[in-house]
């Protein structure tokens, strides 16, 4: 058995923040499924929103994240991480992130504007800051003698006390999948933290990468944790329309820097729908081009950034240009097709102030998490805000606990299992809870559609919990069983909003209620002492 003082689950910026902040007071754990960079922190472009301009206030940044939000964001836990903004930035600059320099600013670098944003104040490293920060990040978790990283491991499931038939509801650590060996290995912790990002690969149209299949939520659901908001999936507007382009993202920066979206005919459209054109929040834009593309039967629309020279869009955009022009697509001369795709889970595991869940020494952070920051809407690089800010509430509860003696932890039981016959079953399942949530579940919904949506699921989880009973794991088996209990916990909280507010619009509840109140999930108490396999399956909703 491992044993950690933290352990982190997910090496994105929170994950990788987490364990840097961390290392020089405990011994760390830090498990990701894939390589250390893989997750939707590396694929970030535009960059992080905060306030650092003297033409910009910190209510100016609380208020348009109050107004993307639509009326569901929690006030105080918003001024709280735009207060922390700066701080969070300057740490970033003191562990060498190189962001884009701008010698005439009063910063010292460039800032640019995105959608729903009043001013410029989005820091950046040209159009891969995602990238460039986990590089640099990265760097630092692996130098560190007190970090040790577990590459390509999947976890199962949280270890807890009510699983234990202890009396107490307290996380003691997880059980994790070595993907390479599959073993499965017992690892111990007096702290745990998920970190694994959102579920964009529930629908079959995402910028996430592979990773992104809601492991933590799920895993936090079983242990005990309440879900709030998980209705409101965040559509980015813009994902690039190519056969051979897989899940690239057309940054937000580009319409922040004044790209236009056309039809086909190179009408402008974007005036139609919203005063603020280009620069509407996500909600707005990506639902405006839905619209168009229904109504007139496309298969896209065109993002035209064509009237800024060649020696504009390579400094600002080199990554876009290049990957562009290598599909054939000349952005300083024609527009590009975009579409709108999955791209954010604005709900999660409910998370307090100091990122706590409802387990003791559990804790969630960045996306996986509902902080009550981004409400219905989350606003335009609050994301890696987030990120940092929550990180460091994290540190400072952790540091400020003292530590317990932990319980002898059991080997995970595979006695009653056997190998599988076929992997068919995961595959077809998979495939088909991607295709039938982006037809029901996606920018407009229906109850009729959700209810669709619903008992499709039901059968799915059916057979999933059958295959998981019976058969050896594996990392496809333990995606797809969280995949399909995140879109279970995403339909439920729909069905529930008897209104269209922010990034849930449905044709049968089309007016916005004048009481705006978050969707809470509560997930049934546990079956048993039982720490097998069958006793970790959903089964049924309690609303708070």
């Amino acid at each position: 058995m491992l044993q950690f003082d933290t352990l982190i689950i997910g090496s994105g910026l929170a994950g990788l923040a987490l364990a840097i902040k961390l290392a020089d007071h405990q011994k760390v754990g830090l498990i990701t499924k894939k390589s250390l960079l893989d997750g939707a922190s590396s694929w970030a472009q535009g960059g992080i929103a905060a306030v650092l301009s003297k033409d910009d206030s910190l209510d100016a940044h609380i208020q348009d994240t109050l107004t993307a939000g639509a009326g569901l964001c929690d006030e105080a836990v918003t001024r709280y991480v735009v207060e922390h903004g700066k701080a969070g930035i300057d740490w970033l600059i003191d562990q060498g992130v190189p962001f884009t320099r701008d010698l005439s600013s009063s910063t010292g670098y460039h800032l640019t504007r995105e959608g729903g944003h009043s001013r410029r104040r989005i820091i950046h490293a040209a159009d891969a800051t995602g990238h460039v920060i986990q590089e640099t990040l990265a760097a630092r978790v692996l130098r560190h003698p007190n970090i040790t990283v577990l590459e390509k491991y999947m976890c199962v499931d949280l270890i807890t006390g009510k699983k234990l038939g202890l009396q107490d509801n307290r996380c003691y650590g997880v059980y994790a999948l070595n993907s390479l060996s599959d073993e499965v290995i017992t690892i111990a912790a007096q702290n745990t933290i998920l970190a694994t990002g959102g579920t964009g690969k529930v629908y079959m149209y995402t910028t996430n990468p592979d990773t992104a299949t809601g492991d933590g939520i799920a895993m936090a659901w079983r242990a005990g944790c309440r879900v709030s908001n998980m209705e409101f999936i965040q559509f980015h507007p813009t994902c690039l329309y190519h056969p051979h382009a897989k899940s690239f993202l057309i940054s937000e920066a580009v319409r922040g820097e004044g790209g236009i979206l056309k039809l086909p005919d190179g009408t402008r459209f974007m005036p139609w729908h919203d005063e603020r054109a280009e620069l509407a929040p996500r909600d707005v834009v990506a639902r405006a081009i839905d619209f168009e593309m229904k109504k007139r039967g496309l298969d896209c629309v065109y993002l035209d950034i064509s009237h800024q020279s060649v020696e504009f869009l390579q400094e600002h955009f080199p990554t876009i240009y290049a990957h562009c022009l290598s599909l054939g697509i000349n952005i300083s001369k024609e527009p590009i097709p975009v579409v709108p795709a999955a791209h954010y889970t604005c709900g999660g595991v409910i998370a307090d102030l100091r990122a706590r869940t409802d387990v003791e020494s559990l804790y969630a952070v960045g996306e996986t998490a509902c902080t009550g920051l981004h409400g219905a809407n989350r606003l335009a690089s609050n994301s890696l805000l987030e990120c940092l800010v929550f990180a460091d509430a994290a540190v400072r509860d952790i540091l400020s606990k003292t530590r317990q003696i932990l319980p002898s932890l059991p080997d995970w039981d595979e006695s009653r299992v056997t190998d599988a016959d076929e992997q068919i079953v995961i595959s077809h399942n998979w495939a088909e809870l991607r295709h039938f949530m982006w037809d029901y579940v996606g920018i407009v919904r229906t109850n009729k559609r959700l209810q669709r949506a619903q008992h499709r699921i039901q059968l799915l989880q059916d057979e999933i919990d059958e295959y998981y009973s019976n058969f050896h794991i594996s990392a496809d088996l333990l995606e797809l069983r969280n995949l399909v209990l995140n879109a279970e916990l995403i339909v439920q909280s729909a069905l529930l909003r008897h209104e269209s507010r922010g990034l849930h619009f449905s044709k049968d509840y089309p007016e916005t209620l004048a009481n705006a109140q978050p969707t809470i999930l509560s997930p049934p108490p546990p079956y048993s002492a039982s720490l097998s396999k069958q006793q970790c399956t959903l089964q049924h909703f309690t609303v708070d």
